[in-house]
């Protein structure tokens, strides 16, 4: 981030008095910390420090110290470097005082800091860029907005509309009456992501009572584009607690209910035209390449695609949530689905990622996967027609355990995100896996007390 860009902000909003520094840890999580506004030039100049453990927390937010970046090294800080193009103003804070910068971090020497995820996307990113060929990519993001107070036995439920004073209660996919109803929510999210320019512009109802899906712009530069997934997940967060609800990004949140994905649309480019486009899009020989190194990744990477407990749980069959590796045209029981529509925005549409998943990791694995495809001239199955759910297919691991072993047993993933990353990950997701387990749930109880 250059100084000019530092003034002309502090110049357009005289008003801010702080500004957040945001980081994205292993999780998605956007950590950091505020500095007042005379100390922002200076930060621009000279960075910032956080503890490099930050990028080995937990789901309960703690240091593993198992990870080896907390206390064996001193949990010494690292420097953080703010991220051109991202200074923005807090839009949810009414009075304009308060501005965002979006950061990153690097080691001793201003190289990329090995653990940091977006780094790790840059890092792939540039490697991917040696094939002469630009991704074009496009995020859709599916959450659900919930009560804050939770039913008579504590679970979950749909919050009451503001306008209608109703409680959503049954499955109206695409209803222009549920985004009627919170219709003050939708558009505060919308205005709020202008202010701060990420590009969002579709929201639509989807499967469940109180589940929306919005979507963001399709762009060839990527990371900016993942950018922009992490911090609309905190301006749809932000909005709704200003609406007096809570907005979701679990996996499954209810399970009776639809889960909620990070679909990812890919295209390539050359020379700015997209070389997907063709005819008969399942025999472009280029599409076939792409299709098949992503499926043949798909054991190694799934447990950055689905990287919790609850992430396993989405992956139901029937649910609308690929449980095998496989792909067709127009067709959403499959894991790639190539959709129907002009043949300029012909592409493939990744469906296996929750979206409690890291984008920044989710994206490096697809990556990963087409650059593998394209280099090894790899071919796909036959695609899929009909319903997958009710065919034989490859599946994906179902349980961390497995995904994580699959992850460990695929050089290729060492190769693309670094030795030291993905040892780092299993640690820290084993360690989440370990504490998932040392629960004993109330159906436990409520089965096995009194006749175990």
């Amino acid at each position: 981030m250059t100084e000019n860009e530092v003034s002309s902000f502090l110049k357009r909003y005289p008003k801010v008095t702080t500004i957040e520094l945001l980081i994205s840890d292993m999780n998605g999580v956007l950590r950091g910390k505020r500095i007042e506004r005379n100390l922002l030039e200076k930060v621009v100049t000279q960075g910032f420090y956080l503890p490099g453990s930050v990028m080995s927390l937990d789901a309960t937010g703690t240091t593993v110290e198992s990870a080896g970046l907390g206390a064996d090294v001193g949990d010494r800080d690292r420097k953080c470097c703010l991220i051109p193009g991202t200074l923005a103003i807090v839009p949810w804070i009414e009075d304009g005082s308060r501005g965002q910068a979006l950061c990153t971090m690097v080691g001793d020497s201003d190289e990329p800091f090995f653990a940091d995820p977006r780094q790790i996307l840059c890092s792939a990113v540039e490697r991917f860029n040696e094939l002469n060929y630009q991704v074009g990519f496009a995020a859709e993001l599916e959450f659900y907005l919930v009560d804050i107070a939770r039913d008579a036995k504590g679970g979950l439920r749909p919050p009451v509309s503001a306008t209608t004073g109703r409680r959503i209660g049954s499955c109206q996919v695409y209803s222009i009456d549920d985004l009627s109803e919170y219709d003050a929510f939708i558009q505060d999210v919308l205005q709020a992501a202008r202010e701060q320019n990420i590009p969002a512009d579709t929201v639509i109802a989807e499967y469940a009572p109180g589940q929306f899906e919005v979507n963001l712009h399709h762009s060839d530069n990527i990371v900016r584009s993942v950018d922009h997934a992490i911090l609309l997940k905190r301006v749809i967060r932000q909005i709704a607690r200003q609406h007096g609800m809570e907005a979701t990004f679990m996996a499954k949140p209810y399970i009776e209910e639809s889960g909620n994905g990070l679909h990812m649309h890919l295209s390539l480019m050359q020379d700015g035209k997209n070389i997907l486009a063709a005819d008969n899009p399942i025999d472009n020989p280029i599409m076939r390449n792409m299709v098949a190194g992503l499926l043949s990744m798909a054991d190694s990477t799934q447990a950055f695609m689905a990287p919790n407990i609850n992430s396993y749980r989405r992956l139901a069959p029937g649910a609308f949530a690929p449980t095998a590796k496989n792909w067709g045209y127009d067709n959403r029981t499959v894991a790639l689905r190539i959709p129907s529509g002009s043949k300029a925005a012909t592409r493939i549409e990744h469906r296996m990622a929750g979206a409690d998943a890291n984008p920044y990791l989710v994206v490096t694995a697809l990556i990963a996967g087409v650059a593998e495809g394209i280099r090894q001239r790899m071919e796909p199955p036959e695609a899929v027609t009909g319903n997958a759910y009710e065919q034989t297919h490859p599946h994906v691991a179902d349980n961390l355990r497995d995904a994580l072993r699959n992850m460990e047993n695929d050089a290729r993933t060492a190769d693309w995100f670094g030795e030291s990353f993905v040892k780092l990950y299993k640690i820290c997701k084993w360690h989440d896996l370990h504490l998932f387990e040392q629960q004993v749930t109330q159906m436990e109880y409520d089965l096995l007390l009194g006749y175990a």
